[in-house]
């Protein structure tokens, strides 16, 4: 399967006044997951970034602007990022989990929407960022589910169905996620194809890309002074290697900081 072709690229131009920019994806936020939200919170609270870019599957699952009901897990995440998005300039961007977060929630929350893929031009250089699941190319079964759900008929088929039928599909669907991981490394999974990583670069003249989606924090070499640097996802309620990690941009470069150092 080769790689989705770039449309013609949104670009964003960060202000003069930009020092320094975060980057999180990945940290799958649920109510089961107490300990990684509070992590979230804190982390929003305190950032010295002038700008957050969250770069997909912020949520374990969406089902709908409409389950942010008062009291809801989806209406507390919404207070937060509100809170967040009042201190400092906060895009999102869908993940594979969070396809279906709407102009309605983003709206609410005061959070710029920022599409897939999307080239940021800060500190003298274009970044190319992406949650990273359309590239990883040997995924076939995944890329023809993801053809599928992308599509605005299907999407408008699912969200007419009743709030309590489609959260009971979205059970059914994490159920089945976790049981085919069960048993199964991280590094087992489809990983990003560089070739089409390459192509994707040299079509937006970007020398980085930033993304998520493979749970595989590292930074990769890609030849020709391309290069792609993978974010870390959050996992801090339980299991044997708890991690939460920010990509922090300044002028200077990238580093990867803890929670704490973050902060």
């Amino acid at each position: 399967m080769s790689a989705l072709p770039l449309p013609p690229l949104p670009e964003l131009a960060a202000p003069a006044g930009w020092q320094v920019v975060d980057f999180l994806a990945d940290l799958h936020l649920h109510a089961s997951e107490p300990a990684t939200f509070a992590a979230w919170q804190r982390y929003l609270h305190a950032t010295p970034a002038d700008a957050l870019f969250i770069l997909g599957d912020l949520f374990e699952v969406w089902i709908g602007d409409d389950a942010a009901t008062a009291g809801s897990f989806e209406a507390r995440c919404a207070d937060v990022l509100r809170a967040a998005a009042a201190r400092r300039p906060v895009y999102f961007m869908r993940g594979n989990r969070d396809f279906l977060v709407g102009h309605a929630f983003l709206g609410h929350c005061q959070v710029q929407d920022l599409a897939d893929p999307t080239v940021l031009v800060f500190g003298g250089a274009r970044w190319l960022l992406s949650h990273g699941d359309a590239l990883c190319l040997d995924d076939t079964a995944y890329q023809q589910f993801r053809q599928q759900v992308r599509q605005p008929a299907w999407q408008q088929a699912f969200l007419a169905r009743p709030l309590d039928e489609r959260a009971a599909i979205a059970r059914q669907m994490r159920q089945h996620s976790q049981m085919r991981q069960q048993g199964q490394a991280p590094e087992t999974y489809a990983d990003v194809d560089e070739h089409a990583a390459r192509a994707w670069l040299r079509q937006a003249r970007c020398a980085t890309l930033i993304h998520g989606h493979t749970h595989r924090p590292a930074d990769h070499a890609l030849g020709d002074g391309l290069a792609r640097i993978v974010l870390s996802d959050w996992h801090l309620d339980g299991g044997p290697a708890p991690r939460a990690q920010v990509l922090r941009l300044t002028a200077l470069g990238h580093a990867r900081l803890s929670l704490a150092e973050a902060a």
